[in-house]
């Protein structure tokens, strides 16, 4: 027998139509429980013939039955043997011996039970049916100058969709005209609106995880105060909000450890239970008692041995969990993540963009042998707004952005010296940005007093660029990759929940790591590392028996994921691999969800631990009190029902968890 409450059996089982429609099954259960009170009220109180109570119990066993003998047959007829059947044995055995009033008893708690729980589960599964709720069911489509709306699955890619303001986006694309701030929070998580603005070149686009963030928008999400037109980029059947539900809704295949050993403990415990009631309808024949007291006996005990509450406890939890996690932007691929994400000690983490903003700043501008600080400034701009390098186009935009400085454009016939810098040439001589091997190829002498300087600052982890222009150096420039500023907090608050040991894991320079490592509070960091390098530290961590997460975009480090405990991409919003990759995915790119994700975890796992303890606790209790006849049917289904919906209520508490 193996008695499944999982998500997809729930919604199979349950969603049952009928005269009442699909609140049938608990008026089935209400009207059982009221033809039951009403033969008990003519037999006792009114002393009405035996026969008139006896339709009404046998009313309470046709409403209280009908849906659990349902189930029954659909179990059977699929080789299962499920607690529906044996609360249907149980009644026809007490029918049999003419307890006919605990026999509808039985059925009418059974079953009221079974509906409440259903209704109790639905509060979890319609959470994440929300998520579906989310897209458009339509699109504005703009065919030249006319607009037409029509269903979003006839969209088609590189279609333009206009998106009027406060309506949902329908189709996941980029922006081609217009800027809007637009609510990210059912995909992403992030409570606070995001400014999203037009592309600017649409004849030769990226892949769609490949594009600025700033420009893309997702289906489902709700534009602001300004109108859009959008580039359709994927189908409604490939749209993240569509990927984000089907894995939702898959999550129970990924069986929980606990869910596991449960199911394993059924295994042995039911044929135990079942040989014991048959043993105990043959009691007669060994103590002075009757065939109708051994068949009684068995019966009760059959009704209190029945594991509902255990094999519910587990998976209304986990639904509970992923369901919470969900509305708070991050998809937990199965119970088994989840519970091991509550086991974690280590975390290691990719760097760039993961724990730094995954682009170059310019840190330093420091002018050389009194060359003035102005012009200088003036001058690397010219040349590096010719380049298309990245650094380039970091310096180039800081330098605009930050230093207020204007392009003269005096500088021309710039050219890139691979691997050493470039040369360009400005007001009538040549500038040369780069590195010493650059500077001293072209004769410019750096003097001692410099050098130091930049051995401190390529210490600290940054990137150096000296200027050269004619035949003196004039300045250098120290870029890098930034912490983000929620990294440091957010480290610190995974330390205070028990997290015992934070490392990175980076291809990048020793000296890079250790510096952003002492800026944010890692206690380890391992540069120079290939991705194979980064499976290996891995792998020893997971030898030596730690739970170790590895958090990072699920791409590069897909493998590094595969390998550790729990793989947690983030910004998977708009990455196909990350979300396929990963055991968990955080939608946005917000490293502060961690700790929630993992308090959460824990959370589950105690409720787990709650609910394992009262169910099993209530079975040890109820079969000696029935076998020695402390307790009758009555009490036994009253308390085994009580327990299932007990634990279920327990579960939905997760529903409403929050950090702190």
């Amino acid at each position: 027998m193996e008695h499944q409450h999982d998500h997809e059996e729930h919604n199979h089982n349950h969603d049952h139509g009928g005269i009442f429609g699909k609140r049938t099954e608990l008026y089935f259960a209400i009207l059982s429980g009221v033809f039951f009170l009403l033969g008990l009220i003519l037999a006792r109180v009114l002393g009405a013939t035996p026969w008139v109570s006896l339709v009404c119990y046998i009313l309470a066993y046709f409403f209280g039955g009908y849906f659990t003998l349902l189930e029954a047959i659909g179990k059977i007829r699929k080789g299962e043997f499920e607690i529906d059947f044996l609360m249907i044995v149980a009644a026809i055995g007490a029918a049999y011996i003419g307890r006919w009033g605990e026999g509808a008893l039985l059925l009418f708690l059974f079953s009221l039970g079974h509906s409440l729980e259903h209704y109790a589960m639905n509060k979890a599964s319609k959470s994440i049916k929300a998520l579906g709720e989310l897209s458009a069911k339509t699109a504005l489509l703009k065919n030249g100058g006319d607009l037409k709306e029509i269903p979003v699955e006839e969209l088609r890619l590189n279609d333009i969709i206009v998106v009027k303001p406060n309506t949902k986006i329908a189709a996941d694309g980029v922006i081609v005209k217009g800027s809007s701030s637009i609510d990210q929070s059912s995909i992403t998580g992030e409570s606070i609106p995001v400014d999203k603005t037009a592309i600017h070149n649409v004849s030769d686009l990226p892949p769609f995880e490949k594009l600025d963030p700033s420009h893309i928008v997702f289906t489902g999400t709700i534009n602001g105060d300004s109108m859009l037109e959008v580039q359709v980029l994927k189908l409604n059947a490939d749209a993240t909000i569509s990927r984000l539900v089907k894995m939702i809704n898959e999550v129970e295949t990924k069986k929980s450890p606990t869910q596991l050993t449960t199911k394993k403990f059924e295994k042995w415990f039911v044929p135990i239970v079942v040989v014991l009631v048959i043993s105990l309808c043959f009691l007669h024949l060994i103590i002075d008692e009757t065939v109708h007291d051994s068949l009684y006996r068995a019966i009760s005990v059959l009704v209190a041995s029945s594991p509902c509450a255990l094999a519910i406890s587990t998976p209304s939890a986990v639904i509970s969990g992923i369901a919470r996690a969900a509305k708070k932007g991050v998809v937990i691929k199965g119970g088994r993540a989840l519970e091991d994400l509550g086991s974690l000690t280590t975390i290691a983490f990719d760097k760039t963009g993961t724990l730094t903003e995954g682009k170059p700043r310019l840190i330093n501008t420091i002018a050389l042998n009194g060359y003035d600080k102005k012009e200088f400034l003036e001058l690397v701009l010219d040349v590096e707004s010719l380049s298309d390098h990245p650094l380039a186009r970091a310096i180039t935009k800081d330098l605009m952005d930050e230093y207020k400085v204007e392009n003269s454009s005096r500088s021309s016939n710039m050219e890139a010296i691979q691997g050493k810098g470039v040369v360009a040439q400005y007001n009538g001589g040549h500038i040369y940005i780069g590195n010493g091997q650059l500077m001293k190829e072209k004769g410019i002498q750096i003097l001692g007093e410099i050098q130091d300087q930049i051995d401190q600052l390529q210490k600290e982890g940054q990137t150096i660029m000296l200027v050269g222009y004619k035949q003196m150096a004039i300045g250098l420039l120290s870029v890098m990759d930034v912490p983000r500023k929620s990294a440091a907090p957010t480290l610190e608050r995974l330390q205070k929940i028990g997290i015992k040991q934070l490392i990175m894991l980076t291809g990048d320079h020793q000296n890079v790591a250790d510096s952003i490592a002492a800026q944010i509070g890692l206690t380890e960091a391992k540069g120079n590392l290939l991705p194979e390098d980064k499976v290996k530290a891995i792998g020893e961590y997971v030898n030596k028996g730690i739970k170790i997460a590895m958090v990072g975009d699920g791409v590069n480090d897909a493998p590094a994921m595969a390998n550790s405990t729990v793989g947690i991409a983030m910004g998977a919003a708009g990455s196909d691999v990350a979300l396929e990759t990963a055991d968990v995915a955080l939608m946005s790119d917000r490293i502060e969800s961690l700790p929630f994700v993992i308090g959460l975890s824990r959370k589950s796992k105690s409720i787990i631990k709650q609910n394992l303890w009262a169910s099993m606790g209530i079975v040890a209790f109820l079969i000696p009190a029935t076998l020695f006849g402390f307790a009758n049917i009555g009490v036994a289904v009253a308390i085994h029902e009580g327990s299932t919906i007990l634990v279920v209520i327990n579960a939905l508490r997760l529903l409403r968890y929050n950090l702190d």
